[in-house]
């Protein structure tokens, strides 16, 4: 089955470099740092953390402006949170095709990966022809276009910054205040 998703992919720039100079257990403990972010910014944001991908993971947003607030959001976390490693994210947005019921497979999951790897720190990458839509706050400036392996053609590509204006997604505390649940 085709769905279309917004998939964002996230990864500290420099762990293994950070891991051979301070060693695992602070390599662990930034990382338990990071996946505390992501839950939390996941869970704020209605988006679901679909895999980890060792130092990075993949989230999947059923609506692109969750996904580019989740995006933004994580990486100002990751920002205080990670420090002194960098996040850089990718995002792309289309039709996958969702494979054995938890994984997706198709161009936007690739092209959000590829992007990813190709933004630098701190950085958040998009197809500059997915702009349309994105929330308020959000600026998208021009990247330099971006060839990414599998790939036949540069990707036009902006960078993400600004802080996205949206409300917290938390909508299980008005389940309290209906009947039958009011006393």
């Amino acid at each position: 089955m085709r769905v279309p998703r917004t998939f964002v992919f996230a990864d500290l720039s420099g762990f293994t470099n950070y891991t051979a100079e301070h060693g695992d257990d602070a390599a662990a403990y930034v990382l338990s740092r990071f996946r505390a972010v992501v839950r939390e910014v996941a869970s704020d944001r209605g988006v679901r953390v679909a895999k980890w991908l060792g130092d990075g993971c993949m989230i999947v947003a059923i609506d692109q402006s969750d996904g580019v607030t989740a995006a933004l959001e994580l990486d100002e976390q990751a920002r205080r949170e990670c420090a002194p490693l960098a996040l850089r994210v990718g995002i792309a947005s289309g039709y996958a095709l969702l494979f054995e019921g938890d994984d997706y497979v198709g161009r936007s999951v690739n092209l959000a990966a590829r992007l990813c790897d190709a933004a630098g720190p701190y950085e958040v990458l998009m197809p500059a022809d997915q702009i349309d839509g994105l929330p308020e706050g959000v600026v998208a400036t021009p990247h330099d276009d971006v060839t990414l392996r599998g790939f036949p053609e540069p990707v036009p590509t902006v960078a993400l910054s600004g802080a996205p204006i949206s409300a917290p997604r938390h909508d299980t505390g008005e389940l309290w205040t209906r009947s039958p649940y009011v006393a």
